[in-house]
């Protein structure tokens, strides 16, 4: 096997490596999607992101199991989905996940949304805990969880978690989240982080930043996404794509790239995480 690039890491508050970039799978179908991951871990993904909830499971664990790469190599998340919160739901859920992906454990967990008005999530995170320190998941953590779902969690059950996985792009930059996050040493990870099939990539700024370091308007947008510390997770199934969103290790933006960059803010509204719903 020839070799690959070594991505670089970030370290958790389990005590765990996460590589700084990943692979989406969200609406990959489970027939395509083994392909898929066997060629990003050719290139050099090792992070490989799904959800119960994508119907994908079992692609991405084939894909995971039969890719020239060890498994201890790679770093597996999935999600609990809306359906299957509470405590003792969730424990049989990560079985069902496991299951499909014919795994042994999971490298992070996440709940995948808060559901307030299921008024669950602290029992599905006790349940998490629980994961972890059995070592069926090295790491746990949630997606899309504001601060103040944050603060409920620690509160009353002292956990911390890992990642927070949230909707993040140069026109959403979600700072108080990223500053939130910082003060709790909560990994944020970047779902959407390409503008989620906006029109982000054909904004001149963008173009501009791309052009003055020769590179293409995705590699810039996950380049600002790298410099603010978060971790992204794009999702393409084209191999050309693959290999241009990996290829941001080695160059970095300027403080102007970034003002410019800056300008983007508040024009993309995230789903809110207070009423938004996906069982």
């Amino acid at each position: 096997m020839t070799s690959t690039p070594t991505v670089p890491t970030v370290l958790l508050n389990s005590g765990a490596m996460m590589p700084t970039i990943g692979l989406g799978t969200y609406e990959i179908p489970d027939a395509d999607v083994p392909d898929v991951v066997r060629r990003a871990a050719r290139i050099g993904y090792r992070l490989i992101d799904t959800a119960a909830r994508y119907g994908n499971e079992r692609g991405v664990g084939e894909g995971v199991r039969t890719a020239e790469v060890p498994r201890e190599e790679f770093f597996v998340v999935s999600k609990v989905r809306g359906g299957d919160q509470g405590y003792d739901a969730t424990l049989h859920a990560l079985e069902e996940s496991l299951r499909r992906m014919g795994l042994d454990h999971l490298d992070l967990y996440l709940i995948h949304w808060p559901l307030p008005r299921q008024d669950l999530y602290v029992d599905t995170w006790r349940a998490m805990a629980r994961l972890a320190a059995e070592g069926r998941v090295r790491s746990i953590g949630v997606s899309n969880f504001t601060p103040a779902h944050l603060d409920r969690l620690e509160q009353e059950t002292g956990v911390v978690p890992a990642v927070n996985q949230v909707q993040i792009n140069p026109r959403l930059p979600q700072t108080a989240w990223q500053e939130y996050a910082a003060t709790k040493g909560i990994v944020l990870q970047s779902w959407g982080p390409l503008g989620h099939g906006g029109s982000l990539l054909t904004e001149p700024v963008v173009h501009s930043v791309a052009e003055r370091h020769g590179r293409t308007p995705g590699q810039a947008v996950l380049r600002w996404h790298l410099d603010n510390g978060l971790v992204p997770i794009p999702k393409t199934v084209r191999p050309v794509r693959l290999a241009e969103n990996f290829a941001v290790f080695d160059f970095r933006l300027t403080a102007d790239d970034h003002a410019s960059l800056d300008t983007l803010a508040g024009t993309q509204t995230a789903m809110d995480p207070d009423v938004h719903e996906e069982f």
